[in-house]
């Protein structure tokens, strides 16, 4: 559990969105969303066994972490889905506050990728990930989720 500890301190010490901790080894993010996850694993980063803490996380980014392989994540801010997708695949998880969907960041709807990934069976993060992809895809071309 000390890498856990490690993962919320770095977190509240810094611009960090999220970080990831295993023993000596600290991986840190600044970009907002879901980007650092789906950089890590198109960049084949070896997270299995990692302790992660991040800002907010919702649907689309636990089926990234059930991808990832993390042993534990703990969220600032966590959706019912997400809590649902970490239980479904055996990923410990805290939090400080639990919502009932991850808004956008406007504040005036729900979260695109939120939207996105509600529909999958919670036990699906390889359709995740294709979906999640899709919809960055349509949002970089301005188009609506």
């Amino acid at each position: 559990m000390q890498d856990l500890i490690t993962a919320k301190t770095v977190l509240k010490s810094g611009d960090y969105t999220c970080v990831l901790c295993r023993g000596a080894c600290t991986h840190t993010a600044t970009a907002r969303g879901v980007a650092p996850l789906l950089q890590w694993l198109e960049d084949e980063t070896d997270l299995r066994g990692f302790f992660a803490a991040d800002k907010v996380v919702g649907g689309a980014a636990a089926f990234l972490y059930v991808l990832l392989g993390v042993a534990h994540v703990h969220a600032c801010v966590i959706s019912a889905r997400a809590i649902d997708v970490l239980t479904a695949n055996g990923i410990a998880f805290s939090y400080d506050t639990a919502v009932p969907a991850i808004k956008n960041r406007t504040g005036d709807g729900f979260c695109p990728m939120e939207r996105a990934t509600a529909s999958l069976p919670v036990c699906a993060p390889a359709d995740a990930l294709a979906v999640i992809k899709e919809t960055l895809l349509r949002l970089k071309r301005g188009g609506t989720v």
